[in-house]
């Protein structure tokens, strides 16, 4: 049986774990491999190793930096099968869909080789006579990623590629469900030429985390996952005086008005409902229709819901099966639970046949409709393949039903009203908004993030929010009474 184990400056943890964890294929519900669980001790050692490789990589020239950046760039594609082969072996979503998140890792990447110019201070000269005045931005030391399941690859390259060109040491602490993706892209880190130490990966549960939340020398935290235990890091991280950025869950609204294009509006919401079978902080999860189109609609999510392949994910079907049993389960139970309240049960996802060999987790794509805001489908994320249709009576009361729930995270309109469009854009009460674009997640050099009970903290992922986050802004007033000579040197100026 293999075992997955922390990558500690470069190098696999030569120690005997006191606790393992099992990682499944979900395409079987094979166990096929055990990972090791850190204490606390293990994870302050770990801390330990960053924090005395750091002050040497918070000294490198940003030249230096750079071509770090680049040739982690050039790996990543060069690896994005492989990667892509270890995601869909332990989360279980489609190839297809695996690829794309490394892709979508490997844009931040990009974004992150242009640190020169990012992290470029201002400077005003003569601000009082003979005086100059000047900003700069400077790294934090030992930042930790604490990353989420559905997302083993694509989060982590949110934040680590930026805190590393940032000038910081990172410790990863990825999902115990999916470890292998995240160990794989730390490899090609040092493989890169980034100095050992610089980047760790700790596995683990609760201990770990907590130990990362408390350390003295972690000083920042970037963390996805639900927003109960976003709310927890946040507390807990900021009580021990840390900067963090908690993203935390979604119940994302798609509305849908009477003069859209409803078979654009069908594909986009199977495609937004059930890619990656549900399990996404960007998912549509609720469709909110106004009446006069709710049954024609209805009726095209239903037939093309008909067309859809669920099994294994490397079998080219549409959708792979959940990450575990136990989610299976519990994604599975809001089904009688609808039911019960009242909802329609359209499309039940436990009906038909799953492409895939043993006890797989499988869970198809489920269609509810006439459901409430009183309902638990609606109220609780799901966070798996299963789409809610309310119907409204108009905009505004589409718009209200939005902007009630708790969550912020995404939203989208669709409408070929483009005054429509505007005003919803700027009445929604949600961090990232889609106009006919269903999954509205910015590219790298904007942020991504959410509002209200979505993100805990100021700080959005990547882009130039991310910078600062990674960051902290220093000023310097200086004077200078004789100007400074230097020596002869006929030689081209370089970089180094």
């Amino acid at each position: 049986m293999n075992t997955v184990t922390h990558l500690i400056a470069g190098r696999p943890w030569a120690g005997t774990a006191e606790r393992t964890g099992e990682v499944f294929n979900p395409a079987t519900g094979a166990v096929t491999a055990h990972v090791d669980l850190a204490s606390a001790d293990l994870v302050g050692e770990v801390v330990t190793t960053a924090r005395q490789a750091w002050s040497g990589w918070a000294d490198a020239s940003l030249a230096k930096r750079t071509q770090v950046l680049f040739a982690f760039r050039e790996l990543l594609n060069a690896h994005k099968d492989e990667i892509a082969a270890l995601i869909t072996a332990e989360h279980g979503k489609v190839l297809d869909d695996a690829r794309g998140e490394v892709m979508r890792g490997l844009e931040v990447a990009e974004f992150a080789c242009g640190i020169p110019h990012l992290l470029k201070g201002g400077f005003t000269e003569n601000a009082s006579t003979n005086v100059d005045v000047y900003s700069i931005r400077q790294p934090l030391g030992v930042v930790a990623v604490i990353a989420p399941f559905n997302f083993p690859a694509m989060v982590p390259l949110w934040f680590v590629p930026i805190a590393i060109a940032c000038g910081n040491a990172v410790v990863l602490k990825p999902s115990e469900k999916d470890p292998s993706a995240a160990v794989a892209v730390a490899r090609l880190w040092t493989e890169a030429g980034l100095p050992d130490g610089v980047m760790n990966v700790v596995h683990g549960d609760k201990e770990a985390v907590d130990a990362l939340l408390t350390h003295p020398d972690v000083k920042a935290v970037s963390f996805v996952g639900s927003t109960p235990i976003a709310k927890y890091v946040y507390e807990t991280g900021t009580a021990h005086g840390k900067r963090v950025q908690a993203l935390g869950g979604a119940k994302n609204h798609m509305l849908v008005l009477p003069d859209a294009d409803l078979d654009l509006a069908a594909d986009a919401a199977i495609n937004a409902g059930f890619g990656s079978a549900g399990e996404r902080c960007m998912a549509i999860s609720a469709l909110v229709v106004v009446d006069g189109v709710a049954d024609d609609l209805v009726k095209r999510i239903q037939d093309r819901m008909g067309r859809l392949r669920t099994g294994d994910g490397t079998r080219g079907c549409d959708m792979g099966p959940l990450v575990t049993g136990a989610h299976r389960d519990k994604v599975a139970s809001y089904l009688d639970a609808g039911v019960a309240e009242g909802a329609t049960l359209v499309v039940d996802g436990r009906d038909g046949e799953f492409d895939g060999d043993g006890a797989g987790f499988w869970l198809g794509p489920t269609l509810f409709d006439h459901v409430t805001p009183a309902m638990s489908v609606y109220r609780d994320e799901i966070f798996g393949p299963v789409l809610s249709v309310m119907r409204v009576r108009s905009y505004d009361e589409g718009l209200n039903l939005i902007n009630a729930n708790p969550y912020g995270n995404g939203t989208a309109i669709f409408t070929n009203d483009g005054g429509a469009a505007r005003r919803f854009q700027r009445e929604v009460e949600v961090g990232m908004v889609g106009v006919n674009v269903p999954i509205p997640v910015p590219v790298s050099y904007y942020s991504f993030g959410g509002w209200k009970n979505s993100l805990f903290g100021d700080s959005h992922a990547h882009g130039t929010e991310g910078v600062h986050f990674f960051t902290r802004g220093k000023v310097v007033t200086s004077r200078w009474l004789d100007p400074s000579h230097g020596g002869l040197n006929l030689g081209f100026p370089r970089n180094t």
